[in-house]
């Protein structure tokens, strides 16, 4: 694996440069009201539909979550963007020994409480309106690994256009409990849970 370099006045410019560049390619960007736990790493799981997604992640970790930002990426995408390691990206090979290490490097990340790491748990892109997430078993093997207190955090972004030519991005946000304290399957189970609900909650969204 390659782990991320990241420094403070890189990842500082690129968020205010994320911010810029997303409020012209998007109509609206709402996460839902959340208030992340003192103390606590965010280990954040995104649903996987589209290749903004990262960046989703990126607005969120200063946004709502007030985190230093951190992303797996898969090892074949990293290297076409090697750069974004100074913002807090590391690579990960899926199938393979460095998978084993890009875990650990996870976890390690989220013993400390000052920072946040984005995973996609599906580990592949699906449409934005599959009813059910499969969420990885490398989830649990991150879990299991972490030392500090860390809060599991589920975002479901979903799409919508409404009157605009521009894309409105609602970001659902469900606190999936600290580390260490919810069996993986009842992890999977309520994320599924909270993810069918918001697609029904996306239906009466304001606009």
């Amino acid at each position: 694996m390659i782990p991320s370099r990241r420094t403070k006045f890189a990842s500082y410019l690129f968020y205010r440069y994320v911010r810029w560049w997303m409020g012209r390619k998007f109509n609206v960007i709402r996460p839902m009201p959340f208030t992340p736990k003192p103390g606590h790493s965010v280990f954040l799981l995104i649903n996987h539909f589209s290749w903004w997604d990262g960046f989703f992640g990126n607005y969120m970790a200063d946004t709502n979550l007030g985190r230093k930002f951190h992303i797996m990426m898969q090892h074949d995408h990293f290297m076409k963007h090697f750069y974004f390691k100074y913002i807090g990206a590391f690579s990960m090979k899926k199938s393979s020994r460095d998978m084993v290490e890009s875990l650990a490097f996870t976890a390690k990340l989220l013993s400390d409480p000052e920072n946040m790491v984005v995973v996609f748990p599906q580990g592949e892109l699906c449409s934005n309106h599959v009813t059910h997430v499969n969420v990885e078993k490398g989830i649990e093997r991150i879990i299991k690994q972490i030392k500090g207190p860390c809060q599991i955090v589920y975002a479901c972004t979903l799409i919508e256009y409404f009157e605009s030519l521009k894309p409105s991005a609602y970001i659902h946000l469900y606190d999936c409990g600290v580390a260490g304290e919810v069996p993986f399957d009842t992890l999977v189970e309520n994320i599924n849970t909270f993810h069918t609900q918001a697609l029904k909650d996306q239906v009466n969204m304001e606009h």
